[in-house]
């Protein structure tokens, strides 16, 4: 998950909101994908960090099926990106912090628990989900002050 939060850090510093994701190989603990979010500066709304580490490790790879590989992200995938992680194959799902607000894994739906899926998704959830809020947080308390202006 450190190495998932580094990655959010590059997303923070593109101005981008700040998910980060890796994917691990299975048996090996080698990082084999990298990602972090940037739809705004790519013109993609792809472009979620699970996506591109997910793109990056099936480049690795040679294949698009990641079978059993672990996707570690700092917080919780939206739909679009829980339905990747089936296509993929990814084994388990790590994630930091919740999202209330478009979470599909726990927090507004539970799409990989869906049974006419044809893959199941092994999920962990909060690892590290105080450190993946708080760079949230910061990040959205930044734009804020930002829209506000210079005081009086």
């Amino acid at each position: 998950m450190r190495a998932a939060l580094a990655e959010a850090g590059k997303a923070m510093c593109s101005n981008e909101v700040p998910v980060g994701a890796v994917v691990v190989a299975p048996g090996t603990g080698r990082i084999v994908g990298r990602g972090f979010n940037h739809p705004r500066s790519g013109l993609d709304p792809t472009a979620h960090a699970e996506v591109a580490a997910l793109r990056d490790a099936a480049r690795n790879a040679g294949n698009y099926r990641l079978s059993g590989a672990t996707l570690y992200v700092t917080v919780e995938p939206c739909l679009m990106c829980a339905g990747a992680l089936v296509h993929a194959r990814i084994g388990t799902l790590v994630y930091g912090a919740p999202e209330p607000k478009a979470g599909a894994v726990r927090s507004v739906c539970r799409a990989l628990d869906l049974e006419a899926l044809n893959h199941r998704v092994a999920v962990v959830a909060g690892v590290l989900s105080d450190e993946c809020r708080a760079l949230m947080q910061a990040f959205f308390s930044a734009r804020r002050h930002a829209a506000d202006g210079p005081a009086g």
